[in-house]
């Protein structure tokens, strides 16, 4: 009964949005972040224990912060705002239904290989109007990572996640892994928020470049 009540809020939550959406006569860009995971969903677990749902929530919540500084701030939305599991197609109806011009999944990787470590980015692989854009924004956030931050990069790849495939064919759509957990360098770097703030400095500046 909980999951009911649950997703018929939610169902309402996006009839109000494009109600007051619709009545909009701004043109500011509108970009969409999914923070991964969340409540019992702890994505990957760390080799220090740190849980991939609250590493990408502090990148997230790090990245609003900034935005409310901003004289002019970025039109943002998170797909969740605590430690809560939205589904998958929650997320991208969401993102739909606030007629999202980027949509950006938080993810961090892991590997049985303990070496494994950097950053990817993945991109739909169907084919939209959308695609060559995702795919020149993939490569601008592997480069500001790779340059700014250090981290590896390993290249930006084409996948058929779910929440790519159900947004590309309405917004410019990235899915980023930040790194390993199964990485003992990588899993302590998050372990400080000090350093997720960083990390969501730079991914913030590119979203702001770009919009």
């Amino acid at each position: 009964m909980k999951k009911v009540l649950k997703n018929v809020s939610f169902v309402f939550l996006l009839l109000k949005m494009c109600v007051i959406f619709g009545q909009e006569t701004s043109v500011q860009k509108r970009i969409v972040i999914d923070v991964g995971h969340g409540g019992k969903d702890a994505g990957a677990i760390g080799i220090n224990g740190i849980q991939e749902k609250d590493v990408v929530m502090n990148i997230a919540n790090a990245i609003l912060k900034l935005n409310d500084k901003l004289e002019t701030p970025l039109d943002i939305y998170l797909t969740r705002y605590n430690d809560t599991l939205i589904s998958l197609s929650d997320r991208t109806k969401l993102a739909k239904a606030l007629n999202a011009d980027l949509f950006v999944s938080l993810h961090c990787n892991h590997s049985e290989n303990p070496d494994a470590r950097g950053v990817e980015v993945y991109v739909a692989n169907a084919a939209s109007k959308y695609s060559d854009e995702s795919t020149w924004f993939a490569f601008q956030i592997q480069d500001a990572l790779n340059k700014g931050l250090g981290f590896e990069s390993r290249g930006v790849k084409f996948a058929n996640f779910q929440v790519l495939r159900k947004t590309i064919n309405y917004c410019t759509a990235v899915l980023l892994e930040l790194g390993f957990l199964s990485n003992w360098d990588e899993s302590e770097y998050y372990e400080s928020l000090t350093n997720c703030k960083v990390m969501a400095e730079k991914l913030f500046q590119t979203l702001y470049i770009k919009f």
